[in-house]
């Protein structure tokens, strides 16, 4: 008989300004997790793709990586003048920039973690999103490729030595996207020039690199791509950006969105309802179907299949952010960033709305690996005040919150979907927990039938609403016109002392008055 192995506890990395620490994930015990290792300084942390390993950049220029199997520090890389540093899917390689000081240095370098050897190094003037890294994996660390000036370099993942193992000559390649699973086909964006349309492309990327595109599709008005491949990378969405909208209707430029397949059947766009930007899209963890948020505001949200038939309609709101469940049958609609942090949860198989809740301010948001939650956080340097974690249940029900006098980031350790249960059962047995909580804290209540807990002896008084000073002069000239007397402390120190002037002048007056008719009856 088969061995059932439990599904993987859920972990939270919390990072703070005095370092991190990683949190026991829900559901939790007594309400608040617990700590699962303390708190170690650094500057930045962050997880290799299937988390097995982390990556902790300190202070002083040093890069820890931890085996997160056993929670241990194996390797230190001491590397100066770091400017950034990034891990392969795996955990097997450190990409690490430094700030270059002469064209003969090579500032890029390739460290193999297991035996802390340097197997690659590079020089690259600048550091850009579309440049870094440098170097590019597919999820199972098949594939490794890098843009080079004119053309895609290949590399064997398994012996970097080896150096380039094939090339695929591109004129005027600007940015490249490798699929993901498997790590069989590269995408390439080759801007317009002299006339000649802008283009993105997807060639083959096996032992026999092909230089005939499989697919190919070509427009006008783009100075950026984005790339989005879909799980089995027979799928791409390319959103292609313009900086200028010639037809004025955005400040942010113009944006549309095509759609490729690796078989050529299809080399278009998608066909939107709205006109406007493109907000958001994101394809399912099944990679069948791929959801959009677009249109000037209030924008449209629609759920496509893989020929760019529409499946679903969720109706229009303050939305520009999309987040699929990993168990793919939830979605999450939010508007974040400029707008007031709206979220809607939707049941996508059901294809009925579940809940809908908000969350202002949040700059990170993502689903737990197990698809029964949904955690946002507001965090620095994108916002100094208000910064704490908020974690909800997959229908929008408040689960957890918890406020943070500084935060630097919060993620979810990452985890392979295939290992935990089915979302139905995981539901039913989180629905279960729900219910022995409730029946401890109805036990515990009878139990606690004493005194009530004391108020605060200063308890924090609601701030009053701001009143400009214009608005209190205007109060002050109200009551003086019909005759009503405003407290002192309301009345401004302008007229309050033009108010002593006026008592003062009647009083003279009045004297002055009564002197004159005394005066008058002596005479």
């Amino acid at each position: 008989m088969a061995v059932v192995e439990p599904d993987p506890s859920l972990e939270i990395l919390v990072r703070e300004p005095d370092g991190f620490c990683i949190w026991t994930g829900p559901p939790f015990n007594n309400g608040q997790p617990n700590i699962k290792l303390e708190k170690l300084p650094c500057s930045s942390a962050n997880f290799s793709e299937d988390g097995s390993r982390l990556m902790v950049v300190k202070p002083d220029s040093v890069v820890s990586i931890f085996d997160f199997t056993k929670y241990t520090e194996i390797r230190s890389f001491e590397v100066p003048n770091l400017a950034a540093a990034a891990l392969s899917p795996h955990g097997t390689y450190l990409q690490t920039f430094q700030k270059p000081s002469s064209p003969q240095e090579k500032n890029v370098k390739l460290w193999k973690i297991e035996t802390g050897a340097a197997v690659y190094d590079h020089f690259q003037k600048n550091m850009t999103k579309t440049t870094w890294p440098l170097i590019l994996y597919c999820s199972d660390e098949a594939v490794a490729c890098r843009l080079a000036t004119n053309e895609i370099q290949f590399f064997d993942p398994a012996d970097f030595s080896k150096g380039i193992v094939s090339r695929l000559r591109i004129p005027g390649v600007a940015a490249v996207g490798l699929s993901k699973q498997p790590g069989s086909h590269v995408a390439a964006f080759v801007p317009e020039s002299k006339g000649v349309p802008a283009s993105v492309q997807i060639f083959s990327c096996g032992k026999d690199v092909n230089s005939q595109p499989l697919a190919r599709r070509s427009f006008f008005r783009c100075s950026t791509v984005q790339f989005h491949w879909n799980c089995g990378s027979t799928g791409l969405l390319a959103v292609a950006q313009s900086d200028v909208d010639k037809t004025n209707q955005s400040y942010y430029g113009e944006s549309k969105l095509n759609y490729l397949t690796t078989d050529g059947n299809h080399e278009g766009l998608v066909p939107l309802r709205k006109e406007g930007p493109i907000h958001d899209v994101q394809w399912s963890y099944s990679g069948t179907e791929f959801a959009v948020v677009y249109g000037f505001m209030p924008a449209r949200v629609t759920v496509f299949d893989k020929k760019c038939n529409p499946l679903l309609e969720l109706g229009s709101g303050p939305y520009n952010t999309i987040r699929w469940n990993p168990k793919g049958r939830f979605l999450c609609l939010a508007g974040f960033g400029n707008l007031p942090g709206d979220m809607v949860f939707w049941d996508c198989l059901e294809k009925k709305k579940l809940g809908t809740t908000k969350s202002e301010c949040s700059v990170t948001s993502e689903w737990a690996p197990n698809g029964c939650y949904f955690m946002t956080a507001t965090t620095a340097p994108r916002l100094q005040v208000d910064n704490g974690i908020t974690i909800f249940h997959h229908n929008g029900e408040l689960f957890y919150k918890k406020m943070f006098d500084k935060l630097y980031q919060a993620d979810w350790k990452p985890e392979s979907t295939d290992r935990f249960s089915d979302i139905a059962e995981l539901l039913k047995s989180i629905g279960s927990l729900k219910i022995q909580a409730t029946k401890t804290e109805g036990q515990g209540s009878k139990s606690s039938l004493g005194p009530t807990k004391p108020s605060p002896a200063n308890p924090r008084q609601k701030p009053a609403a701001y009143c400009p000073p214009h608005a209190k002069n205007a109060a002050a000239v109200q009551a003086e016109l019909f005759g009503g007397i405003l407290p002192e402390q309301e009345i401004s120190k302008n007229a309050l002392r033009n108010k002593k002037k006026r008592e003062k002048q009647r009083e003279k007056k009045a004297a002055e008055s009564a002197s004159s008719a005394a005066n008058a009856a002596g005479d």
